[in-house]
């Protein structure tokens, strides 16, 4: 996807070091009054975050601002740099690509609060209760350009795919495989059920609406595809309960 080379520090500024923010003892930040500067360069203000973690959120605000509306390949790295207020050089410190920025911003877009995946002690349930914010959130704003632009990116770069997967991929697959996991430790799904697969047919499902855009990406279609993925996974255990029967 022509990602934007990554630039060094903005002409006539020192490295780590923005406009009108000189540089303290020992390289990190000091303000007009010589504050202490904090972990990464950032001086700490007299009350809430660092000055680099605001500056930090204001690049991800303005970069998914930015993004939704215009699309990866239409946004550059100077329109981000102004809307955030701060120097090009700032952004290549976290992220070396415009591909690398739009996923953060994506990842702090979809944050889940909830760290553990549901348990209500029901598969069908647990499963409606993983996806239902989802959709909601995803059907909120246009976040598919943004993912069809890093999956493009993804199969091409090997080294940004790596990323796209530990970060983006993989924390939902995760939660959807605890939750397969408890359903087979209450016997819910038969022993060989392959989770994996099931994890591709509910997850495949909701992002081939969310990327072609064929067909809306609902509630009620989330709540078809797992009623017909758990319906699957009990019809292997009423086979194999009916099949022992006829052993017997």
């Amino acid at each position: 996807m022509g990602a934007e080379p990554k630039q060094g520090p903005g002409a006539g500024q020192k490295p780590g070091s923005e406009a009108g923010v000189r540089m303290g003892p020992g390289g990190g930040t000091a303000g007009p009054g010589g504050g202490k500067a904090g972990p990464g360069g950032g001086r700490k203000t007299a009350r809430g975050r660092p000055r680099s973690e605001l500056a930090r959120q204001a690049i991800l605000a303005a970069a998914a601002e930015l993004l939704l509306s215009r699309g990866v390949t239409a946004v550059s790295m100077d329109e981000v740099a102004e809307l955030a207020g701060v120097s090009k050089a700032t952004i290549y410190r976290w992220w070396p690509s415009k591909e690398t920025l739009a996923l953060e911003a994506l990842y702090e877009e979809w944050a889940d609060p909830e760290r553990e995946p549901p348990d209500t002690g029901n598969l069908h349930a647990d499963l409606l209760a993983l996806l239902l914010p989802w959709i909601v959130r995803v059907g909120d704003r246009p976040y598919g350009r943004i993912v069809g632009a890093l999956l493009t990116e993804a199969r091409t770069d090997p080294t940004f795919g790596a990323v796209y997967r530990e970060r983006f991929v993989e924390p939902r697959r995760a939660k959807a495989r605890t939750i397969f996991q408890r359903a087979l430790a209450r016997g819910e799904i038969p022993l060989g059920a392959d989770a994996e697969a099931a994890i591709d047919l509910l997850y495949g499902a909701l992002y081939h609406r969310l990327l072609h855009g064929h067909a809306p990406l609902t509630q009620e279609f989330a709540e078809t595809v797992v009623g017909i993925v758990v319906a699957g996974l009990k019809g292997i255990q009423e086979h194999l309960s009916r099949t022992d029967r006829v052993r017997l």
